[in-house]
């Protein structure tokens, strides 16, 4: 949920801390704040409400931004509403230690309460004061040094959290730990980083090591990294990784909004996926984690996807595809409610977990349930390294880059691309997909981003749509079959980035309820392309028009039979029933962008949003 920074090195922290925290403000953004350390005025904090361009804008009054030891947070705020005080580093009742914290300490209040008892005063609301003083506490009663006391305080606490602690009276120390929220060590020369991703440091090392769940590292100046669990004080040999990520990834590269960016490298972000596992002419698809599983998943007697929020909706779309192509049962399940609900898991269940940033702590949890009812576990996600990645038996990785914008869209299709590629192996190696129907299929989607290029020359009419509906209230979105996600994906957009009240329906069930809603105000966005259930689709448009209810279609190139139905009509390239949701989410895509910016909303940090939800619902 939050963005954690730290450096200690030769160089000045407070531009490497700042630098840092707007590139991973995606992960929340409604307090920020920096603590800095240098050896005259000590530990030096300023931290606010807002963005970090307010806490920029507070620190150029009164703040020395000097010191070659730093640590910042950019907060998306779970225990304590946003305000200065809540707004992280905090500090230790003397004033020694300073944490950054990323999650939640489930067992906070009882350890308040016997802190409040040993005197403790609290000045904030959150659970991470109560972390800093249970650290400070440990260490004085014990007498022990930082590292020492992280962590036999981690030991008394339940939750989840990637802390970084830095303690004044030992200033050439930093002291990270994780479990459950990502954490990232870069290692440069005479100089260390600390972050939730890699992206605050890639300029300067493209060294990390990833700390994997329960362990913690004591990062010291002119001394090698050492890392130890934290559970038994085991130590463990750092892994340095070479980053797969460059700097031009995470800019903007000339658009207005990481969004839109995003939008528009779809096509070769597709292709990146498919690149060498996808060889159309030689009739193959092959990639590593299936091949080294095939007998697991043709034994499987069914397929259950566990995913959130727009990756939940990608396992929809893969629903309807595996059955299709595979004739093995798929049951897709919400991350979230997976677990709670007592599910039903056998041993010959195939768990397949989907989550863009590999974090989701919902999937996470999900993914060790299914492990513990003895589930096999694919992991679809997008970061190497990920959380997601490590804990599932094997995976497949799409190749989208970073997904800075926090409203998710080139991971949609990535997710698709990949779900669709294993189930054409799936299909081929069970023979429940015909030679011919196979090599259709790996050539249809071999030119896949070619005409998601096509759509996105929609953009001119998404813009002019926009033009007319960024008023109202409510919007209905309307599918069928593959069609059906898509419907509930644009809805999803619209909703995230502009605030607008949207619903995603099957087309059949208007019909069932909200038919009630239509009118002369409602628009309504139909997903109509000529494949699968097209007449269907059209009466539902004729109910539509007939109670005036203004609608916008998304057709196939050529169309005539709903183009003198609807009133405004966005054109794509035919493609394959199955594959069809690669190409029309994507004017649903660049109609909920152009209206979130007529709006004036902020798209690429919309309100109450974080683009990596590392904390579980509760």
């Amino acid at each position: 949920m939050c963005g954690i920074v730290g450096y200690i090195g030769h160089r000045e922290a407070y531009p490497i801390v700042i630098k840092g925290l707007k590139r991973l403000e995606y992960r929340g953004y409604d307090s920020a704040g920096v603590m800095l350390y240098d050896n005259e005025s000590g530990i030096k904090l300023c931290k606010t409400k807002g963005k970090v361009s307010d806490l920029e804008e507070k620190a150029k009054s009164g703040f020395t931004s000097n010191g070659n030891i730093g640590i910042g947070h950019t907060r998306w705020a779970t225990h304590g509403v946003p305000n200065d005080v809540n707004s992280h580093p905090h500090l230790s009742n003397s004033g020694d230690l300073a944490i950054i914290h990323n999650g939640i300490i489930e067992n906070y209040a009882p350890l308040k309460e016997e802190l409040k008892k040993r005197g403790y005063i609290f000045h904030s609301d959150t659970d991470t004061e109560v972390l800093v003083n249970l650290i400070e506490e440990v260490q004085k009663k014990e007498q022990i040094k930082l590292g020492k006391a992280v962590q036999i305080a981690l030991n008394q606490v339940v939750g989840a959290y990637a802390i970084a602690v830095f303690d004044k009276k030992n200033p050439n120390e930093i002291v990270a730990a994780r479990l459950g929220s990502p954490l990232a060590i870069g290692v440069g020369e005479g100089e260390f980083f600390i972050a939730s991703d890699a992206s605050p440091f890639i300029e300067y090392t493209s060294n990390a090591v990833y700390l994997e769940d329960g362990e913690m590292a004591n990062i010291r100046l002119h001394k090698p990294i050492k890392i130890r669990k934290i559970k038994d004080d085991s130590s463990v040999d750092p892994y340095i990784q070479e980053l797969q990520m460059n700097l031009e990834q995470i800019e903007k590269g000339g658009y207005d909004h990481f969004m839109l960016k995003e939008i528009y490298e779809q096509p070769s972000v597709i292709k990146d996926t498919y690149r060498g596992r996808l060889h159309a002419n030689e009739g193959i698809v092959q990639m590593a984690g299936i091949e080294d599983n095939l007998e697991k998943f043709l034994n499987a007697n069914r397929i259950l996807i566990v995913a959130c929020g727009t990756s939940w909706h990608a396992g929809l779309v893969a629903e309807y595809i595996f059955e299709e192509f595979t004739r093995i049962p798929v049951e897709v399940e919400y991350a979230s409610e997976f677990r709670y609900r007592n599910p039903i898991i056998n041993k010959n269940d195939i768990v397949i977990a989907i989550s863009q940033a590999g974090e989701t702590a919902d999937t996470m949890a999900a993914i060790k349930l299914a492990k513990e009812n003895g589930a096999f576990v694919f992991g679809v996600c997008n970061v190497v390294g990920s959380s997601i990645s490590r804990e599932s038996h094997a995976g497949a990785y799409t190749h989208a880059g970073p997904e800075i914008g926090v409203a998710s869209t080139k991971a949609f299709t990535t997710q698709i691309t990949v779900l669709a590629m294993i189930a054409l192996r799936l299909g081929k190696a069970k023979g429940t997909l015909s030679t011919t129907d196979f090599h259709t299929y790996l050539q249809e989607l071999e030119i896949i981003p070619e005409k998601v290029a096509e759509a996105l020359e929609t953009n001119d009419k998404a813009k002019e749509i926009a033009a007319a509906f960024k008023d109202a209230p409510n919007c209905l979105y309307l599918g069928r079959g593959y069609n059906f996600p898509v419907a509930l994906e644009g809805a999803l957009k619209l909703k995230e980035i502009s605030y607008i009240h949207a619903e995603g329906y099957p087309a059949a069930e208007m019909k069932h309820g909200p038919i009630a809603l239509i009118d002369e105000h409602m628009p309504v966005i139909v997903i109509a392309p000529k494949q699968g259930h097209y007449d269907k689709i059209v009466s539902n448009i004729q109910e539509i028009k007939s109670r005036s209810g203004k609608i916008i279609a998304v057709v196939t190139k050529g169309d005539t039979q709903v183009r003198d139905l609807a009133d405004y009509v966005i054109e794509i390239p035919e493609t394959s029933d199955a594959l069809s949701p690669l190409i029309t989410t994507i004017p649903l895509q660049l109609l909920s962008y152009h209206i979130a910016v007529m709006r004036g909303c902020n798209v690429d940090q919309p309100l109450n949003f974080a683009k990596s939800v590392t904390v579980e619902e509760k």
